[in-house]
């Protein structure tokens, strides 16, 4: 971390009898200072409320230096360098946190989606032309896939009229035709 302390002398003759070099004295404060400071601070409040820090090392600095004559204008942390280490640490850190956010977004279009399926489900149970029409639009959707096999799933209502027919042709004499007529073929109904 780099940090430049601005300061002036206000009273040059305790500034030399009260201590042996004032720059170099003033210097160590401020090393001091910006150590202990930053000891105590998480990095995320080193890189965003740097202005708070700066003001915290000036008051903690100043009061060192004001019985040597020494007024301290300013305190600015100019440059915070990481260690590779540490700047791998805060990317897989901030990379974590990218994921956990997605991960909630994605949890929350699913469970809009669910709601929207079970609303849909609702209404197709009351109404069974919307799930007729449903069947439809899926068949259409699977066609334009231009699959090489579609296989197409009757439902038991659409086979039950075909089946009475068969029940009833099953039952009706060999010499009798079904469309009535007296063929010796048997016909199927067109």
């Amino acid at each position: 971390v780099t940090a430049v302390v601005y300061f002036s002398v206000i009273d040059p003759v305790a500034a030399v009898v009260n201590v042996v070099n004032f720059n170099q004295a003033t210097t160590q404060i401020g090393q001091t200072s910006l150590r202990n400071v930053l000891g105590q601070s998480e990095l995320d409040d080193l890189l965003s409320q740097r202005n708070k820090i700066n003001h915290a090392l000036q008051e903690i600095i100043s009061e060192q230096t004001t019985r040597w004559g020494i007024n301290i204008t300013a305190v600015e942390v100019k440059d915070v360098e990481l260690p590779a280490t540490m700047q791998r640490a805060m990317a897989k850190q901030a990379e974590a946190e990218r994921e956990k956010r997605a991960k909630v977004i994605h949890a929350q279009g699913e469970l809009q989606a669910s709601a929207s399926l079970a609303q849909a489900a609702a209404v197709m149970s009351t109404q069974p032309a919307a799930l007729q029409l449903r069947f439809l639009q899926t068949l259409t959707e699977v066609a334009v896939e231009k699959n090489s096999t579609i296989i197409f799933p009757m439902p038991i209502d659409i086979l039950e009229p075909i089946m009475e027919i068969m029940r009833n042709y099953a039952k009706k004499p060999e010499h009798e035709p079904l469309n009535g007529s007296r063929s010796s073929e048997p016909s199927l109904p067109r």
